[in-house]
């Protein structure tokens, strides 16, 4: 008796509360995707990281060593001193030629802030520039992402929404089935267009790249991660590219139309009938039954469009008794007027 009433409470509160439950599965599940990803990335790069420290000590040693009127001290100082201004996009390698702030690259830079990818090779150098990017981005990144919201549903409404109603309409297949093969098939092609032949391109370009290194700034790029390890035109020699204005000014063209394109598939994905039922587990009850009430109302919105639209070229009918007063009408409009018997007629009759 008490198992089965354990039992039943236990059904019943699983009932109430499950969209409650799920949100903390999701919860949990998230956090162990986080610890997972820790562990695994502390696994593979610990190593490097402490074959890189011994190297680094091995070479200051080796200096110091062929070097005996440079003491330890003044050595750190200077590496100090460059890897400060490394981190504010100053480099001694190649100093005198590379610009950080010259008009392309400053336009590089704000798009990268204003996408809030952010490489972090470039960073302001004075208080005036640090103020003004602080006030430039409260006003920019809302107005960014409103730009990009707009253009992405005027894309998704050519390369989305009308395939998939056309061949909805075409093929009678189930528009949820055609939606995830519709998906599918636009992110392959937009990995093709923004990813794949892009790093080949990188390959080309950057002589210190290999495919999967320039594949991984595509991607981190387009992601809006921008970890800033890997910058075009930051590793290869003066010979290497002729035009290097040009060159930045069409990475930060390739940079914002492929991050509207990632975009556009994200919100494809995200429009999908199995996902929104998906999520759909995760809401709270009254937005459930809100979202529940809107779609009805949607629908019954959509329906008396299509029976106004359909009534409005329907031809109406009469009535039986509307068209009987319609002939009572028509006889009475027309006079009566006796129709005269030819003799010879009469004539037959008798």
């Amino acid at each position: 008796m008490v198992v089965s009433c354990t039992r039943g409470w236990c059904a019943r509160f699983m009932d109430r509360h499950q969209s409650a439950l799920n949100f903390a599965l999701l919860v949990v599940g998230y956090i162990l995707y986080l610890i997972i990803g820790a562990g695994i990335f502390s696994a593979i790069e610990l190593p490097y990281e402490q074959e890189i420290r011994r190297e680094l000590r091995e070479a200051q040693q080796d200096f110091l060593s062929n070097n005996p009127c440079v003491s330890e001290a003044l050595l750190e100082e200077l590496l100090a001193r460059a890897l400060e201004a490394s981190n504010y996009g100053v480099s001694m390698l190649g100093n005198d030629t590379n610009r950080n702030w010259d008009f392309v690259s400053s336009l590089f830079f704000t798009s990268t802030v204003l996408t809030t990818t952010g490489y972090g090779h470039s960073v302001p150098l004075s208080d005036e520039g640090k103020a003004f990017c602080i006030f430039y981005s409260i006003f920019g990144i809302p107005v960014t992402l409103f730009f990009l919201t707009v253009v992405v549903q005027r894309i998704m409404a050519v390369v989305t929404r009308r395939p998939v109603s056309y061949f909805h309409r075409r093929w009678a297949m189930s528009q949820s089935k055609l939606a995830a093969i519709h998906a599918t098939c636009l992110a392959l092609i937009i990995a093709l267009l923004f990813l794949i032949i892009p790093a080949w391109i990188f390959v080309s370009l950057e002589s210190d790249w290999d495919f999967l290194e320039s594949l991984y700034f595509c991607f981190i790029s387009l992601t809006t991660i921008g970890l800033g390890d890997y910058v075009p035109g930051e590793t290869h020699s003066k010979e290497a590219i002729s035009h290097p204005t040009l060159y930045r000014l069409a990475i930060t063209i390739y940079l914002l139309i492929g991050l509207v394109f990632v975009l556009v598939v994200l919100e494809t994905c995200c429009e999908l009938p199995q996902m929104k039922r998906l999520s759909h587990r995760f809401y709270q009850e009254k937005v459930k039954e809100l979202d529940s009430e809107t779609i009805n109302i949607i629908n019954s919105d959509q329906l008396s469009e299509t029976s106004d639209h359909v009534t409005n070229h329907i031809p109406v009918i009469p009535s039986v008794s509307e068209q009987a007063a319609s002939l009572q009408r028509d006889n009475k409009s027309t006079p009566y007027s006796a129709v005269s018997v030819s003799p010879t007629v009469g004539n037959k009759l008798r």
